[in-house]
């Protein structure tokens, strides 16, 4: 089977500091892979060049079939890059929603202007994603009246709808309070049970060893281990893995 996601020999600098080395990596479809590593180490930068928020400096990406070389320039780059942002849903640390929006037009704003999608269906299906993350209730609410879990779960919604092969989430927990960072969770696995192919950057380690079929290990922005859970969270191979993971179990992130 073909990879759905496929990354080969990709750099990134900023300025002088190369914060991405040679990384090269393939993600089949169906696939939940998670990046743990310190702070630092190239976890979100990875994530953000697959989707080109960051332009990759140097190397391939390739997403459902559509391939996008790094550092070329002009309309028909600007349409490869287009095209992969359509195949890939985004949910960020901070939800990034809109807060003159409703919940409902939060979630159909992207298929609407986006992708052109008649509004009635789009209404459809926002409505069906809200249910499905459990606050189709809070359709009419704006972003201030939502916790930080719920508006984190309306994120996941508008995502969804958009109708991504891939969806990519960066530390989507980091900035919930401890009581809130479960229900987020849950949704995240329902998404990966329902088949979807994800790439999950987080510090929630019973996460990644319970739902991910793969974790990359990053450190100085290079993948130094990848490898099935089971078998990285209890034989680590690589010194920096072990000493990670050593830290998540004492607490220290």
């Amino acid at each position: 089977m073909m990879p759905i996601v496929q990354i080969s020999k990709l750099d990134k600098y900023f300025g002088r500091l190369q914060v991405l080395k040679n990384i090269s990596v393939s993600i089949a479809a169906r696939e939940v892979v998670c990046l743990i590593g310190r702070s630092g180490s190239g976890k979100s930068t990875l994530l953000r060049c697959i989707n080109f928020l960051e332009e990759p400096s140097f190397g391939i990406i390739e997403v459902d079939g559509i391939k996008v070389e790094a550092g070329e320039k002009g309309k028909g780059h600007r349409q490869l890059v287009h095209d992969v942002r359509l195949k890939t849903g985004m949910v960020f640390q901070e939800f990034n929603l809109f807060p003159h929006m409703s919940v409902l037009e939060n979630v159909i704003e992207g298929p609407v202007t986006v992708k052109g999608m008649d509004r009635a269906k789009a209404i459809a299906l926002a409505e069906e994603n809200l249910d499905s993350v459990g606050l189709l209730f809070k359709k009419d609410e704006y972003p201030n009246r939502l916790s930080g879990g719920q508006k984190q779960r309306v994120a996941i919604a508008r995502a969804l709808s958009m109708e991504p092969k891939v969806m990519l989430f960066d530390e989507p927990t980091s900035a919930l309070d401890p009581e809130l960072i479960g229900e987020v969770l849950n949704v995240m696995k329902k998404v990966a049970k329902e088949g979807m192919t994800m790439l999950v950057v987080t510090h929630e380690m019973g996460f990644a060893r319970e739902v991910a079929d793969r974790v990359l290990v990053m450190a100085e922005g290079e993948i130094v281990e990848d490898s099935k859970p089971d078998i990285l969270f209890t034989q680590p191979k690589d010194p920096r893995t072990k000493a990670l993971i050593d830290r998540y179990r004492t607490g220290e992130k």
